[in-house]
């Protein structure tokens, strides 16, 4: 793994200070997990709570919420993000460097992690090239309900789950992936997604890079959709990055 760099330099705060950076074995380390099945989401937000800025997380990305982002994508088993955020962030393939699909392979894992959209309605384009260029097969989790012309075009190039049908069941659905082998799953979004796992109860740990800007008005929460219960989580860990971004990770009290 390689070391830290100046740009990205990232220090641990809580628990046990660090005064040197973590190169990335120490974030592999920092982002570790330690039970078999876990469901990890990854967000970023200002210092005023916005999701987004014009409309994409990337405004409010930096060198070190890059660098931890790299690496949690390097730990899953499979990312999972909603279908409307697939095409408003413009997802690539879902494709590691090669150091990083060394190590994957050193830890006896696949060299990719496996990219799974949640669409319930299937209104996908099998040319976007996170589905037509994955080097890993992509999964969808979808309805009975998806148009049947919408399966037939998208059969090409995806596994389509039925997991519910009328609406996406979002619990049936992680246990379809964790039958396949997919039990290390991380959430890049969108706010939607979150908000129904949350609702199901499936979030087992949030890891929150907040930027050092005010977006004002307008944009979003990193959560949406319909009021659920109120889900205490524990601050595990709190990094540091010279550039003024903060990475939190918090996980279930259990």
């Amino acid at each position: 793994m390689s070391t830290a760099t100046a740009a990205a330099a990232i220090r641990r705060l809580s628990p046990g200070p660090t005064s040197d950076p973590l190169d990335d074995q120490g974030l592999v380390d920092a982002y570790a997990v330690t039970t078999d099945v876990h469901l990890r989401a990854n967000f970023v937000t200002s210092t005023d709570g916005a999701v987004a800025v014009d409309g994409r997380s990337a405004g409010l990305s930096g060198d070190a919420d890059k660098r931890v982002f790299g690496i949690l994508r390097m730990l899953c088993d499979a990312l999972l993000v909603g279908a409307g955020t697939l095409r408003q962030e413009q997802y690539r393939p879902l494709r590691l460097d090669e150091r990083r699909r060394d190590w994957r392979q050193r830890q006896g894992r696949p060299a990719q992690p496996t990219l799974v959209v949640v669409s319930g309605s299937l209104d996908l384009d099998p040319a976007l090239p996170a589905l037509a260029d994955a080097p890993v097969r992509p999964i969808v989790l979808t309805t009975t309900d998806a148009p049947a012309y919408r399966r037939t075009r998208l059969a090409p190039v995806a596994d389509l789950v039925v997991a519910g049908e009328h609406t996406v069941d979002l619990a049936a659905g992680l246990d379809a992936l964790r039958d396949r082998g997919l039990r290390q799953l991380l959430c890049e979004g969108g706010p939607l997604l979150l908000g129904t796992l949350t609702a199901v109860d499936a979030v087992d740990e949030l890891c929150l890079t907040v930027a050092p800007l005010l977006a004002g008005a307008g944009a979003g929460r990193i959560t949406a959709g319909p009021s659920g219960p109120v889900r205490p989580m524990r601050l595990h860990q709190v990094l540091a990055a010279d550039d003024g971004m903060l990475l939190l990770r918090y996980t279930r009290p259990d």
